[in-house]
């Protein structure tokens, strides 16, 4: 899991290592060629992203989302980028919730 310039190592370690079960990658995320050909067909990932987020590159999720056949995208209403985190103020608290549950459901299917 990884948020915001987090998600490069997160998105790099799922990619790349071995017996990695699933991805989620928060705030953005980069082209699936940044770390090699491409995305193993055996690792689940989860991008969550707002709509209007001008830091983090929303067609680059949705490119990613559609070129990853076990990818899902959430894209969430508004412009923020950090929204999730409760001391930004770009945070939306049903965004957030949204993610939460989305994300515990998916940590708990692996």
């Amino acid at each position: 899991m990884g948020l915001s310039l987090g998600v490069l190592p997160a998105q790099q370690l799922a990619q790349t290592r071995v017996g990695a079960r699933g991805a989620v990658l928060l705030h953005g995320c980069v082209p699936v060629t940044e770390f090699g050909d491409a995305w193993p067909p055996e690792v689940p990932l989860r991008l969550h992203v707002m709509e209007n987020d001008e830091l983090g590159d929303v067609d680059v999720a949705r490119n990613v989302a559609a070129t990853v056949g076990n990818a899902e995208l959430f894209l969430y209403p508004g412009n923020g980028h950090l929204f999730t985190d409760p001391g930004s103020p770009d945070h939306d608290e049903p965004a957030a919730s949204a993610v939460e549950r989305r994300v515990l459901r998916f940590l708990a299917a692996r």
